[in-house]
């Protein structure tokens, strides 16, 4: 620390340089600007040190360059008064940085992994080598530069009670660390290609997936490898971090960051190491309330308002140490305009706690009563009902959530055996939410439990004593003493109203919509009529399912429909009775894979003539066969008719049965019965069954054939083993689903839709299943 900044604790010096005079002239790089404290950043310099040049690292993201995407930020209506501003691009990465400009006098470094839990590898990648490699640059200029390093408060890990400002007291081997973190995710992809991971993975989505088909499963197995690679790169971070005595790997990769800065002023360097804590909304730059992004608070008070957060692991008077953004950059550019001697890295800490405390306690009294004032709305319900926090402590919200979590999984588990119906899918509606809510609980508890047990005092004596050595135009213009803000006024004011503000927005919205337009049924445009006239004209198919689709039957109730025809009273009963015995083995035949069901219940008509089961259905079924079809679904076939396109129906039924349907559709793909040469049906299917992936594949191969074009095309099924039909089309409608297709179709953003039967109304339902 300088001298002069020291005796700033008990004098003002009106004739020392203001800060615009010191950094005037300077060339200054950032890096981060793209992120909320570097956007903030930019904004100041450019509307407050206006002398400053200016340089920032940006790196291409897509097909968009750096220079682009700093042109598209200033843009924003914050910038509009240095609209004119010119800052010069660097294009480039923190993994490989390239030369840096040759007259450079300053680098601030705000650029890094922000969450809290990232891959192991990838906190490595941004918080260490992204430091090392940059440093190095900066060395290869030859020139005196001030090295400002943004790091976090929570650099001092698990520790307790005040915490100075300096260097933190540990002795972990940087390069080991560092070596140890790139190389584990080699090391876990490899793991999850092991038999013991890649075979459980594979049971489980065969299990879930396996009436859709094997490759179905397969990429469902493969989906599910990648996220355990995810998963587990992040619990090696977090565990690692822990042993070692950090909160997570982002607390533990920022203070081997630090360890690396340390290293380059020892060499003779300045380098200042600046420690801000939770940074939240602006208290009054660029304006009360400016945020970018939720933060750490914001989806907890959300929640919290929606009345979804019901406890959280702290106690009522732990501090959370929470700052405005715009302290925070005016505290760097403050700290810019100081730097320290050479060899001597300066600490500043930018925090609240020590002198100015927020509580949980007073947090949750402040927002509880802004929603109190200001609830948000629970659809039709009223206002959404806060819960009353009473803090029991971080092992008894443990103990409730295991809890939750074995009942929700027990729920869910029973869901999968409940039979197709309306109250099945509101239960499965119900479930999934508050799946989602247990979800969102345990993923916020693990990842803020740390931080909100932590008994930290972040000492600011230094950053106290460089904003006392302003002068009084500095300190009001670079305002960063947060130990004279009004915590309610702030939080109930400024911060809470701000971060509801585009959420009570998004609702109106939707309020106005009422619905959703993803939840109609996709307009028909006309198109060329079902004939070709070019065959290189593109045309449009809507593909049907039949059993659960267009009607509400299956194939044991059709086969009952032909065989109790031609039986007498008693004869009747008997057969009823006797497929009623096989049912438990068709459930477990339709759950293992929809074909082998198909191919025992048709074994059933071996030794009847197929000529006399067209017969059966011409003179005795056509009528009841069509009084079963939905109203609307009929409805909905004719308008593809009249709009051009062609009509297919993709089913298991055997061809009889659809004999009734062929006005209605210009193809129909269905089973067809193996007979001998006297025209008996064997019991045997003359070609396998058209199920799962084969209907997917059938829908692709036909179109190619017939120039039909599938993401022009609809398809409409009920059945999560249709998912490869509903999947080859650009247009899927799921029809009165099941539990495992409603829930595909919500996270697809598919329709879905109700087809009641005759006598009744239709429904069309939003993704979430809402009518």
């Amino acid at each position: 620390m300088t001298s002069d900044l020291a005796q700033g604790n008990h004098l003002h010096d009106d004739t020392r340089a203001s800060i615009r005079e010191r950094l005037a002239g300077q060339h200054v790089l950032l890096t981060g600007v793209t992120g909320f404290v570097g956007e903030a950043l930019l904004h100041l310099i450019l509307t407050e040190v206006p002398d400053v040049r200016l340089s920032v690292l940006v790196r291409p993201k897509g097909s968009t360059s750096g220079a682009d995407r700093i042109a598209k930020m200033l843009t924003k209506p914050i910038f509009e008064a240095v609209s004119d501003a010119q800052v010069n691009v660097v294009e480039g990465d923190l993994s490989a940085p390239p030369a840096l400009p040759e007259d450079l006098d300053a680098v601030v470094h705000s650029a890094g992994d922000v969450s809290f839990d990232p891959p192991v590898d990838e906190g490595f990648v941004t918080n260490v080598v992204g430091v090392r490699e940059l440093l190095k640059r900066v060395e290869e200029t030859g020139r005196d530069i001030h090295y400002l390093h943004v790091s976090t408060a929570y650099v001092s890990g698990r520790r307790r009670g005040h915490i100075p400002e300096g260097s933190v007291d540990h002795s972990v081997d940087v390069d080991a660390e560092l070596a140890w973190g790139l190389a584990q995710r080699a090391a876990v992809e490899e793991r999850s290609r092991g038999v013991e991971v890649i075979s459980k993975l594979r049971k489980q989505a065969e299990r879930e997936h396996g009436r859709a088909g094997l490759m179905t499963a397969a990429a469902a197995a493969e989906e599910a490898r990648k996220k355990w690679v995810k998963d587990e790169l992040v619990r090696l971070g977090t565990e690692r971090a822990r042993s070692l005595g950090w909160t997570d790997a982002y607390t533990f990769t920022k203070a081997l960051g630090e360890r690396v800065v340390e290293a380059h002023a020892a060499a003779g360097n300045r380098a200042t190491v600046f420690r801000p804590a939770i940074i939240e909304s602006a208290v009054s730059r660029p304006y009360p309330g400016w945020i970018e992004g939720f933060k750490m608070a914001e989806p907890l008070i959300l929640a919290y308002g929606r009345g979804e957060l019901p406890l959280f692991p702290a106690a009522a008077d732990t501090p959370v140490d929470i700052v405005p953004v715009d302290h925070v950059v005016a505290s760097i550019v403050a700290c810019l305009a100081h730097p320290p001697e050479h060899g001597e890295p300066a600490y500043f800490h930018l925090a609240s706690g020590d002198r100015n405390p927020v509580t949980f306690g007073m947090l949750y009294e402040t927002v509880r009563a802004y929603f109190s004032k200001e609830p948000f709305a629970a659809g039709d319900r009223g206002a959404a009902r806060l819960p009353e926090w009473t803090f029991p402590g971080g092992a008894s919200v443990e103990r409730m959530m295991v809890t939750g979590e074995r009942v929700h999984k027990i729920a869910d588990r029973l869901l999968g055996m409940a039979p197709r119906s309306d109250r099945t899918r509101s239960w499965a509606r119900d479930l999934d939410r508050q799946g989602r809510r247990l979800q969102f609980l345990r993923r916020y508890l693990d990842l803020y439990k740390e931080y909100a047990q932590a008994d930290l005092r972040f000492v600011d004596e230094n950053t106290l004593a460089l904003y006392r050595s302003l002068s009084p135009a500095d300190q009001e213009t670079f305002a960063f003493d947060t130990g004279v803000i009004d915590w309610h006024e702030y939080l109930h004011d400024i911060h809470v109203p701000s971060v509801t503000k585009p959420v009570r927005e998004l609702d109106e919205l939707r309020k106005l919509r009422k619905r959703p337009d993803s939840g109609r049924l996709p307009r028909i445009s006309t198109s060329s009529g079902p004939l070709r006239s070019d065959p290189q004209e593109t045309r449009v198919a809507a593909f049907f399912d039949l059993d659960g689709t267009l009607m509400s039957s299956n194939v044991i109730e059709t086969y009952l429909w032909l065989r109790l025809g031609e039986l007498s009273g008693t004869q009747k009963a008997a057969e009823i009775a006797r497929m009623a015995s096989k049912v438990p083995g068709y459930v477990w035949a339709d759950r293992t894979e929809r074909g082998t069901l198909l191919r025992t219940v048709y074994k059933e008509y071996a030794g009847a003539r197929l000529s006399e089961l067209d017969q059966i259905v011409d003179e005795h079924l056509a009528t009841h066969i069509l009084g079963r079809l939905a109203p609307d679904a009929v409805r909905r076939i004719r308008e593809h008719r009249a709009a051009g396109h062609v009509t297919v129906l993709v089913t298991g039924a055997i061809r009889p049965l659809t004999r009734p349907l062929m006005p209605l559709f210009d193809h129909i793909e269905a089973a067809d019965l193996a007979v001998d040469d006297r025209g008996f049906c064997t019991g045997h299917m003359a070609a396998s069954p058209l199920v799962g992936e084969s209907r997917g594949a059938f829908v692709r191969e036909w179109s190619r054939r017939e120039g039909i074009s599938p993401s022009d095309s609809f398809a409409y099924a009920d059945s999560h083993s249709d998912l490869p039909l509903l999947a080859a089309v650009g247009h899927p409608v799921a029809v009165r689903p099941d539990v495992p297709l409603f829930r595909h179709a919500k996270k697809a953003h598919w329709t879905i839709v109700d087809w009641e039967s005759p006598g009744h109304a239709s429904r069309t339902l939003d993704p979430a299943g809402r009518q």
